[in-house]
């Protein structure tokens, strides 16, 4: 079962939907304190991903922008691409954010979590997509546990990044206890 499969998507090797969650390629990246990192979904707001391009752009060491990009594979009329990202972001599974070891170094807080909290259920986005539905057909029951599931990590993550914009404080100084 792939890691960058999402919690309750039905895959080749989790045709049963995939029970965790996926991994946090951005969390993972943003751990080594040096890299540009930025997750954005151009559906969802084209101003921020220009924004974290030029940023990346501009920083004078790594950077990773990690994209929201839809795909036949999630099931659904890619002609609704634009439209399927901004509800990712609009239930909080797609967070978008920016993080800049250089503003640190400037005193300010190099992490910006440019959306705004949860504003649809998580059903209204994965619902749209077969690699989700598919499941609600053939096991509904486990469906909705899987959703709840993912509902539930979608508020976790969600509040560990609002937390992320209180640790980092001017001057390498952290607000909590490393």
């Amino acid at each position: 079962m792939s890691k960058a499969t999402p919690l309750g998507a039905a895959a080749k090797f989790a045709a049963a939907g995939k029970q965790t969650a996926k991994k946090d390629l951005a969390m993972q990246a943003l751990s080594y304190g040096n890299v540009y990192v930025a997750r954005v979904a151009m559906g969802a707001n084209d101003t921020h991903t220009i924004k974290a391009f030029l940023e990346a752009e501009s920083y004078p060491g790594p950077s990773l922008i990690i994209a929201y990009s839809h795909c036949i594979a999630h099931g659904y009329d890619l002609v609704h691409g634009l439209q399927q990202q901004k509800l990712a972001v609009d239930s909080g599974y797609w967070p978008l954010f920016r993080y800049n070891p250089q503003l640190q170094v400037e005193g300010q807080n190099p992490f910006v979590l440019d959306s705004r909290g949860p504003k649809v259920p998580l059903s209204e986005y994965i619902y749209n997509e077969a690699r989700y539905k598919m499941l609600t057909k053939v096991d509904p029951q486990r469906a909705r546990h899987l959703l709840n599931l993912a509902q539930e990590n979608v508020k976790e993550r969600w509040k560990i990044y609002e937390r992320m914009q209180d640790i980092f404080q001017p001057n390498g100084k952290h607000t909590e206890e490393n």
